[in-house]
Parts: structure tokens; sequence; C-alpha cells
């Protein structure tokens, strides 16, 4: 699939248990890897990170076993340096696998080739190479100096005294660093260089350690102490964490779109530093709930949360959840000290501020902060993920803005959270569709009128949509076999559908569209396929709150197939017929009834027959004959299958 259009939503609540954190899911494998012993593993997270670790592991000799149950494994540790000694290993774009498995590997003695995906060999990973040379490590560059990929060869290792790590672009290094010393069973002495990022996923990194045996000393976040003689050892079981990191997107789904929205898996316990993002929600307006394993985020009292201005450098990651939250602020939001952001997965300064751009907001770019000024309203948008499944998941947030949105390569939030759209429908409230589908002159088009205007719902008359297309190329000028500028004029067509009336710019032009030169205008841009798609989107977007009737031939089927109430509204052709007959007679037009019965058993059979979308009643439909009954009786059976009659 490569793309997924997400629909506008009205609000959220409900509870998610969060999948394992993918942070402590490869310090856990590897440390079990390098451990004396038998490690059972619990609640592992599913995602492409942890399987290309797994990949790496059995590769490098280390047995490990998927048992009968999902996210529970066996893993046989090597009870010291990774047993095979040749290798090339594939890592694609897992950073918290080529990190720590470099170091884990210079300190092996074998020869290994270790690469990934293009961007990967864009992410930089000198500073742990430098600390690593410094103990005799032979690791050379196959391409630029300073990135993966990389070639280690045996070296005479020298441990002991003191090692200096970069700490200013990942605290990963730091993380490989005090992960694989251990192996040495010399004491070694780690002094950071620079200020260190990111600091709570080194403090996942000590305690995860601890867990197997090994206590590293530490002299605030300046230097640490690896002790000599030390193995690690394996506790037996370990669980994994729901990731906190996930956790972010439903909370903030919580505070923006009423709530209460609960995660499960985190809680005032967690070793990891992601949880503070929920005191940044608390911070901006946010009410929020803390207990041993979970947390619970609602909106503010007020409805809208706060502007801020905030040092995000603890929460990285999550940091990104708050730049999409800055559009539902009453004010500019300014998020600094994420310079870490531009050598993650993408430059997600660059991406981040590219992306709210196309929902409206204005966005000022700086090396190490984002400053976003929330739009009036959120609007459409085609977001582009950038192989970064946090754009994607942060992103989908959006949508509580009342305005669906797609997501391009929706499939990159494999890399942490495969079911994560699943999840997140889960606690979704879709703004409401009414799809009336039917041949045409059955009446949908009055009752959907009438139904809209009861229910105080926003109405889409689909039908008029090409009419109208062909009518503002007209008047704009733009030739009707220019594919790619009607395509342009489709997606932005400024119409609106009120009390049965049809505006265009605010000009009314219910007769106009009806002429007919606009109906031999319709029918070619109709056969543009650029045209076509384009008013699906164009479709799409009058789905806003309070909620939509939408009538057409295609409604159910095609553009609303997730819509609350579908009706299949039709009538005898004869019955059809003797409604046209009165509405032509009426604008003093001549008819004539045998060939108007005519014509339509005709186009029945034609939209019955056709390849996209043919016209029929679907499984979920209800039927609606309106052949004996009025109007009145008509829009209260409507209203009646959508909870609100009266």
């Amino acid at each position: 699939m490569d793309h997924l259009d997400l629909p506008p939503l009205s609000g959220a609540a409900g509870t998610v248990r969060l999948p394992g954190s993918k942070s402590i899911s490869n310090r856990v494998l590897l440390l079990a890897a390098l451990a004396e012993g038998v490690t059972e593993i619990h609640d592992l997270l599913a995602s492409d990170d942890v399987d290309r670790m797994l990949e790496a592991l059995d590769a490098l000799g280390v047995r490990w076993e998927s048992l009968d149950e999902p996210g529970r494994y066996r893993v046989h540790g090597a009870g010291g340096p990774l047993p095979v000694k040749h290798g090339d290993i594939f890592l694609g774009n897992a950073g918290t696998a080529f990190r720590p498995l470099t170091a884990a590997l210079a300190l092996s003695g074998g020869h290994y080739r270790l690469s990934g995906v293009a961007r990967m060999h864009e992410r930089p990973i000198g500073d742990l190479v430098d600390g690593l040379r410094q103990i005799g490590a032979n690791i050379s560059y196959k391409a630029a100096e300073g990135y993966p990929p990389l070639v280690i060869e045996p070296a005479e290792i020298r441990p002991g005294g003191v090692v200096r790590v970069g700490g200013e672009v990942s605290s990963q290094f730091l993380t490989a660093m005090l992960m694989a010393l251990p192996l040495t069973g010399v004491e070694t002495r780690i002094e950071v260089v620079g200020e260190l990022i990111s600091k709570p996923y080194v403090e996942i990194t000590l305690a995860t350690m601890a867990r197997f045996g090994v206590v590293v000393a530490r002299e605030g976040w300046r230097a640490f102490v690896i002790p000599g003689g030390v193995r690690y050892r394996s506790p037996g079981a370990i669980h994994v964490e729901g990731d906190a990191s996930s956790a972010s997107y439903f909370l903030a789904a919580g505070a923006i779109g009423g709530g209460p929205v609960r995660v499960e898996g985190v809680g005032r316990d967690s070793i990891q530093g992601d949880v503070r993002f929920a005191e940044a929600l608390a911070s901006i307006g946010a009410r929020i709930e803390v207990g041993d394993n979970w947390i619970e985020a609602r909106a503010p009292t007020s409805g809208r949360l706060e502007a801020f201005d905030l040092d995000l450098n603890h929460i990285p990651d999550a940091a990104m959840t708050l730049a999409v939250a800055a559009l539902f602020t009453d004010g500019a939001c300014r998020l600094r000290n994420i310079a870490s952001w531009r050598v993650k997965e993408t430059d997600r300064i660059m991406a981040m501020a590219t992306e709210l751009r196309k929902l409206g907001a204005t966005v000022d770019e700086g090396d190490d902060e984002l400053v976003v000024i929330p739009p009036e309203v959120v609007r459409y948008g085609e977001i582009d993920t950038y192989d970064d499944h946090r754009m994607a998941m942060c992103l989908a947030l959006a949508t509580l803005g009342g305005t669906g949105i797609r997501i391009n390569d929706p499939k990159c939030v494999n890399k942490t959270f495969p079911d994560y759209f699943a999840a997140f429908a889960s606690i979704s409230r879709p703004v409401p569709v009414i799809a009336i589908d039917g041949p045409s002159a059955s009446g949908k088009g009055t009752v959907a009128a009438r139904v809209a205007e009861r229910l105080g719902y926003h109405h889409l008359d689909s039908g008029a949509l090409y009419r109208l297309v062909a009518l503002a190329a007209t008047r704009a000028g733009v030739p009707l076999d220019d594919e790619g500028a009607l395509a342009a004029l489709a997606r932005e067509l400024p119409v609106r559908f009120e009390g049965g009336r049809v505006l265009l710019d605010d000009d009314e032009v219910g007769d106009a569209i009806r002429a007919e030169a606009c109906s031999l205008g319709a029918s070619r841009v109709a056969a543009l396929p650029a045209v076509r798609e384009a008013l699906v989107l164009r479709q799409r977007a009058f789905r806003r709150a309070p909620g939509l009737v939408a009538e057409g031939r295609d409604m159910a089927s095609t553009i609303f197939t997730d819509a609350g109430v579908k009706i299949f509204l039709t009538a005898s052709a004869e019955i059809r017929a003797e409604r046209r007959y009165k509405q032509l007679l009426e604008k003093g037009m001549a008819a004539n009834m045998a060939g108007l019965i005519r014509d339509l058993r005709e186009r029945d059979a034609r939209d019955a027959a056709r390849a996209v979308a043919p016209l029929r009643q679907q499984e979920d439909a209800l039927l609606l004959d309106t052949s004996g009954m009025s109007i009145d009786e008509a829009v209260d059976f409507v209203l009646d299958a959508a909870g609100a009659g009266t």
C-alpha cells in the first residue's frame, strides 16, 4: 500500500496497550547474547529494527528461539564475545542495532562488514569509531569518512584506562561503549566529550546492564566507570516495558481530542525518559493522571492547549509529537535543543517543517529548533514520511483538526509499531458520514439536503462535481484537455452545497451546471484519470465536523467506505421518470415520459456495468425504496437509521 487515507476525527478516547520499547528490546537482545546462561524475554517488540538485530545475532552464532506466545523469546548467551568470526551484516536503518553491534564486534576478534540502507550510511558514527580506536579497535570506513558502511578487522585490544566519546551527536555512541566494554574484563573509564544529549536513553542502558549483573559507577553525566572482572549473567527472565515514545501519540490524542485516552505498559516506575512527555503535556494544559503501569490524558478544561517554549533535549523522539500538537495550541510554539533530529532516520527538523506547512502552519526552522505558529484551521495535506516511522505516527494526529490527511508510505511504521494505525483507529472518533447511493433521479439529492439540514451536517452532491470542474475551467480559461491544470482546479474547487443550492465561489450555479455545454464538458473531464483522483480527494475533504451527508453513485462503495450509515435509495424507473418529468415541466422544458423511462433504464444498466465502482447496493447498506414514499417519509427513514429520528 503506497498511501493511507485517514478520515477527519471529532475526538479520541479509549485505551491502548503499548508494544514493547524498541530501545529496551534491542539492548536486552544484545546483552542476552553476550551473557552467560539462557534468557527468556517477554514482550519483545515485533518490528523491523528488532528483526534486524535478531537476524544479526543468528548470523553471529547466537542461538535464539521464538516461543509459543507473541513477544516471548529464548536467547542462549555466548558468555562473552560473539562466537562467529566472519560476517557481512545488514542492519537496515536500525540505529539501536548498528551502534551497539559495532562496539561488540570490534571487541570480538573477527572480520565483519556492517552496512544498512542509504539513510543509515548518512547517519554519523565517527565519534563511536574514534572511541573504539582508542582501545585498539581496527575499524575502517568503506565510503565517506565518519559514516557507515564499516569494516571491522581483528585487532590487539588495549583495554583499561580512559576512553573519550563524543556526546553531542547521539547518546547511542556512549550506550554502545558502555554495553561492549565489560567484554574486556578490565576496569575502563569513559569520559563524555561535549554536552551529552538524550540522557534518559543512557539511563535505560545503565538500568538494563544492571539487570544483567554489571553495575556502572558514574560521575554525573561526565564520566562512567565499568568495573573490571565483571561478566554479563542472565537474569533468567526479563520483561520489556511498553514503548514510551509510542505512548506520546496516544497521550497527545487524548490531550487534543478530549479523551480520556489511557496507555498501558508504562507508568511512574518506567525506566524510559520519554514518559516525561506526559509532564510536557501537563505543562501546556493537558490533564494527566499516572499509575504504576499506565498514563492517562485528557484535554484542558479550557479545551485548547497552551502555546509553549520548551527545551526538549531530554525527550527528542517524543518531542516530535509536540511539534504536531502545536497545531492545536493558542499561539506560537518553540521546540528548542533538538539538533539530534537532524541525524535520525531523516533530517527531522527539515521534514517536520515541510509537512506542518502543508497543513497550514507557519514554521521557522533553525539549526536546533523549530517554531510553529498554528493555522486557524488545519487543512488537508498529503504527508510524506521520509521512510521515518515517527513522521507517519505523529502526523496522524493532524486528523484531530477535523480534516482528513493522506499518509504516503504508511508501512514505514513497521520499524517500531506495525499495528500503529489499527491502534490509532481504536481510540479515534471519526467525523460521522451518512452515505446515500442510488440511481439517477431517485430523489437522493433532495433527501440528502434535507437530512443534512436537520442534523446541521455538511452536504455533498457528488454528481455535480464534474460539471462544476467543467464550469470552473471554462470561467478560468483552462482548456478541457489540460489534465494537470484541471486536476489542480478540481483539488481546490471552491464549492458548497447549502439548502439545495450549489455555490461556486459564492455564486449560485445550480442551473448553469445543468446546461448542455456543461454536461459535455463534464464528460470530457471525467475521462481524465488525474481529475478523477483529485475529485476523490476533494469529495473526502467535505468530511468535516460535525458530520457529512454525501450522496451520489459511489459514496459507500468507493469514497466513504467507512461511513457509519449507508443508504441505497432507489425507486422504480416509472416513478423516477415521473419525478423528472415534473421537474422539467416546472422549468419550462419539453419532456417525453416514454423517452425518460427508456433513458433511465439504459443509464441504470450502464452504471451497474461500470468497471470501476459499479452502482449496486453494498452489503452493509440499508435499502430505501421511495416509490411509495413522500420526501418527508424518506428523510425520517434516514434519520432513524442514523439514530437521530424524532
